[in-house]
C-alpha cells in the first residue's frame, strides 16, 4: 500500500465514530482482516465491536505460555459472552526448549538482548504465523500510551511485517476506554483494578505506581524503550 493511499484513508476515517469506522472498513475490499488482541482494555473494546456486529474479521491472541491467570480468565469469559472463537498462537516447542535448556527460564532478566530473544520466540514468531495471508492488521494501539506511539495515525504501514495496520483507538484516552468497557459490560482483567495498566507476561509485568508512565510496569528493570518488537515500525 502506497503512502498516498494511507493518507487518503486517514483523511476518510478522521471524523468517523468507532462503529462507523468498522462499517466503512468492511467495504474497502480487504480480503483477510485480522485483529490481534492481548485481552487488555483497549483490545477488549475492539473485540466487543467486532463480535457484537459480526464483522468478518479474524480475532487472535498470542499465548506466550507466561501469561497471568487473570488474562486466561478474560479469554474464557470473552469467548463465553460472545459465543465466538479467539484463535491462540503459541511459541514453537523446539525454539522454546532450546532457549530454556541453554539459558534457563529467566534469561530475560540478564540483558536486553536476552529479553528480546525471549519476546521473539514467544511473541514475534507466533505473530508472523498469525499474520500469514492477512492483508490488514488491526491493533488496539493508542497514541498516548507511550512516546514511541505518539505519532500513530489511524492507518500506517508496518515494514517489519509487510502489511498495513488499522489503529481505530489511536485518539482515544484511557478514560474513554474504561468508560466504554463499563457501559457495555465488557469482560476486563481484574488486575486493571490493582494498578496493572499494560499487562503482558507475568514475570515481566508489575503494577504502575501513581504518577508513573502507563508502560513503566512492562520490563521495569530496563531503562530502554518499553516495546517487545510487535509494534516498532510505523509509517
Amino acid at each position: 500500500m502506497e503512502n498516498n493511499s494511507i493518507e487518503k484513508l486517514n483523511q476518510q476515517f478522521a471524523s468517523l465514530s468507532l462503529e462507523e469506522a468498522f462499517e466503512t472498513l468492511c467495504t474497502l475490499g480487504f480480503k483477510n482482516i485480522a485483529f490481534s488482541t492481548s485481552l487488555g482494555q483497549e483490545d477488549q473494546v475492539l473485540t466487543d465491536v467486532i463480535f457484537k456486529n459480526n464483522h468478518p474479521i479474524k480475532v487472535f491472541t498470542l499465548d506466550t505460555g507466561r501469561l497471568f491467570e487473570q488474562t486466561y480468565d478474560v479469554l474464557d469469559k470473552t469467548q463465553k459472552k460472545y459465543i465466538k472463537s479467539i484463535s491462540s498462537f503459541v511459541p514453537d516447542n523446539n525454539e522454546l526448549k532450546t532457549l530454556l535448556d541453554s539459558k534457563g527460564p529467566y534469561s530475560f532478566y540478564d540483558s536486553i538482548e536476552n529479553r528480546k530473544e525471549c519476546c521473539s520466540i514467544r511473541k514475534i514468531n507466533p505473530l508472523q504465523k498469525a499474520l500469514k495471508g492477512v492483508d490488514l492488521w488491526i491493533t488496539g494501539l493508542r497514541a498516548s500510551q507511550s512516546n514511541s506511539r505518539s505519532t500513530l495515525s489511524f492507518f500506517s504501514y508496518d515494514d517489519a511485517f509487510g502489511l498495513p495496520k488499522f489503529n481505530p483507538l489511536v485518539n482515544w484516552t484511557l478514560e474513554e476506554v474504561e468508560n466504554y468497557l463499563e457501559q457495555n459490560n465488557v469482560p476486563q482483567n481484574s488486575l486493571h483494578k490493582k494498578g496493572f495498566v499494560s499487562i503482558g507476561c507475568e514475570p515481566c509485568t508489575r503494577a504502575v505506581k501513581p504518577g508513573e508512565d502507563i508502560r513503566s510496569g512492562r520490563w521495569w528493570w530496563e531503562e530502554s524503550k518499553k516495546e517487545c518488537g510487535l509494534h516498532l515500525n510505523h509509517k
